[in-house]
Parts: structure tokens; sequence; C-alpha cells
């Protein structure tokens, strides 16, 4: 198990931590060991329950539980999970997701599902390498999120969740189709004037789509007319294409080298070792919800690139920053074998988290 660096340490090094061994005995034989716990390896069971998918089952789960009973169990979790004491958390919102988060996931310490991953394709056009990221989520702390690109979208998607967002939802979605240019340093400090840009350009968006839509029902008329006899008016069909292919063929400006940025007043970051500069902004839109994932919207922000290796978004609507460092393992055999197989991947993943 890959766990993220302690809150809110974005550039730390994952932290490994063995679940299983398997022991290959002679005449095709083997045992399983369960790792879970502090008191040493025993007995488990592995079941393959579908092509890339399989189960573990720990056969002594006496052997997780402390002589001390739950309460030893949740403080040595949380010195390993957060590097702190719950006395050292001093925000009541936080103590509690955390408390939730040791409940759900102490219930299934015994029986574990482990589902295959493909990292992301990636193509010379790509803003960056394409890959897996730390990043901060408030009072969640660190989450892990896969960075993606599909031709005029990047999209990241939830591989570890919390109590409000699950596990493969696509938590942010880039719009690489409309940079966005920051207001000079002395501005940028203003959060109405950060927020009011980001809004023109959701608009912008906005209107884009109604025309696209109309122009869609446009040509799904004019082919139904032109399945009719010929009429003596014409032009207009290739007028339309020229038009739709111009509005589809809008090129993103080039963006200085490098521009000074800081967070506006008010906006909230759990980590403020964030990047002096950036490289270019995006509109995008993040996922946010309720307890539960109730009640989930897609609400607007700002995608900040600093570096190849590093990227953050400013959600507008919670005035809160996450700051993402990417995860430098190298995990062998965990390319995609296609673009098609990885799109199907994301599929499915989303739709256990549904």
């Amino acid at each position: 198990m890959y766990l993220p660096p302690h809150d809110p340490h974005v550039d730390d090094p994952m932290r490994f931590k063995p679940l299983f061994r398997i022991h290959l005995m002679e005449r095709k034989c083997a045992t399983v060991e369960c790792m879970y716990g502090h008191k040493g390896p025993h007995n488990g069971h592995i079941q393959i329950v579908k092509k890339d998918e399989f189960s573990t089952k720990c056969n002594q789960t006496d052997h997780h539980r402390m002589s001390g009973g739950r309460q030893e169990e949740f403080r040595t979790w949380l010195r390993e999970e957060w590097g702190r004491t719950l006395e050292d958390i001093f925000h009541e919102h936080m103590q509690e997701l955390i408390l939730m988060k040791f409940i759900y996931t102490s219930q299934y310490d015994n029986c574990l599902t482990y589902r295959r991953i493909y990292l992301p394709p990636s193509s010379p056009d790509d803003l960056i390498q394409p890959g897996l990221f730390k990043g901060t989520y408030g009072s969640h702390g660190l989450e892990i999120v896969m960075l993606s690109f599909h031709g005029k979208k990047a999209k990241g998607t939830k591989i570890t969740g919390d109590p409000n967002i699950p596990a493969g939802q696509q938590t942010v979605e880039i719009d690489l189709a409309h940079p966005l240019q920051l207001p000079d340093i002395e501005n940028l400090h203003d959060f109405s004037e950060l927020s009011r840009i980001v809004l023109e350009v959701q608009e912008q968006v906005r209107r884009e789509e109604q025309e696209r839509e109309q122009r869609q029902e446009g040509e799904e008329q004019s082919q139904q007319a032109a399945s009719q006899p010929a009429s003596p008016v014409g032009g207009e069909g290739a007028e339309g294409e020229e038009t739709a292919a111009g509005a589809e063929g809008t090129t993103q400006d080039k963006a200085p080298a490098s521009q000074p940025f800081v967070l506006p007043m008010g906006v909230i970051s759990r980590n403020e070792d964030y990047p002096r500069t950036c490289r270019i902004c995006f509109y995008g839109t993040g996922l946010i919800a309720g307890h539960g994932f109730t009640s989930p919207e897609r609400t607007p922000g700002l995608f900040v690139l600093f570096d190849d290796d590093r990227f953050g978004f400013i959600w507008l609507e919670l005035k809160s920053f996450s700051l993402y460092s990417r995860i430098k393992v190298s995990f062998q055999n965990a390319q995609a074998p296609s673009r098609e197989a990885f799109d199907e991947m994301l599929k499915n993943i989303q739709s256990l988290a549904t």
C-alpha cells in the first residue's frame, strides 16, 4: 500500500506499507500471509475474482487488534496516517472527518479487493507528462489524483477518496481551449477580481456550448433536408461547416515563460509553500458534494500550472486552494496497452464509485 506523505507536505515522498505476501512452495503449492496490523505476518487467503481483479482475506483478524482496544488502534492509526495526535488537531470539523475515515477503513481491514489501474498514456501535445499526483484537500488531508489528457480537456480522477467525494470520481476538469490571463500581481490579491475573470470565462464557455448545440441541430436538419429532393438554395451547409471548423480550431494564446502568482486574500491553503511563479492558467471546474457524495455539482475554478511536476487548483466557491505534486515512484507494467483500454478503466472505476 502506497500512503501519501503527512499533510500538507505534498513534495515529500510516498510511504510504503506491505499488505500481504505469498510464499511459493514445491508442487505448485503456496502459502499466503496477511501483513496488516502490528503483530507480524499471519495466515491469509487470496482469491482471483476475474481478469484484473483479486481479493485478499485475513484468516486471523485478532492480529489486527490491539490490547488497548479501539482507542489505542485509533491513536496508532492517527500517528501513521497523519503524523500527529488528536490533541494536535484543533479544528472540530477536521476531527470529525478523520474519525469517519478511521471507522470506515477499519471496518474492511480483513477483506480487501484489488483492481488494476493503468497509468495514463502520453502524447507530445500534452501540457505536461500525465501521471499520479499528491494533492491537498483541506481537512481531508492528502489524496492521490490521476491527471490524464483527452484532446482539449484534462481530467483529474481521484485514486483515493474521502467521505465527500469517493475514489473514481473526476475531481477537476481543465478546459485547455480556454487559457486565462491573470491580473497583475497587485490586483491578484483581490479575490473578487479573480472571481470576476473566472466567471466571465464560465459564461463564455456556456455560450459556446449553446452555439455548438444549435449548430448540431442545424446540421441534423440540413442532413434531413439533403435526403429530400434537391432545392435551388445552396451554400448554407458549406458556410456552416466553415464556421464550425473555425470555432473548434481556435488555438490557445502563447503564454509567457512564467508570470508572478500569489493566492488572493481569503483563499485558504493547507500549504503556504506553493510556487510564486506559474507558466499558464486555464478555466476549469471542480467537483464538490456533501458527506456520502450527496448533491454533487461541478463548480468553477482556476487551474494553475507551476512546472512539469506541480500544479494547483483554486476552488472558487469554497475559497480554497489545492496544491498537487507529482508522485515519482516507478510503477512497473502499469502502462495502458491502448488508449481505449485506459478510457475503459476510467469508466469502470467511476461506475464502482457511484
